[in-house]
């Protein structure tokens, strides 16, 4: 169980920071129209999106981890 004494940052945001940063995606919400839905991103952009999402998750957990010790 997770203690809220420790800010996490909102999967959300952290989300969407990946997107923008490394697939040059302003936003994730649908804009019913295909031009804005539909983004042609290269291989090397994906794995740089993958790699910043694995990341963020391992120090998510390392934050995780760290605040609820000693707690049952």
């Amino acid at each position: 169980m997770r203690t809220p004494t420790m800010k996490q940052p909102d999967k959300h945001k952290v989300i969407e920071k990946i997107a923008l940063d490394h697939l040059f995606i302003e936003t994730l919400e649908t804009q019913h129209r295909d031009r804005l839905d539909f983004h042609d991103v290269s291989v090397w952009a994906v794995k740089s999106a993958l790699e910043a999402a694995y990341a963020a998750g391992i120090a998510a957990a390392q934050n995780t981890s760290t605040t609820s010790k000693g707690k049952k």
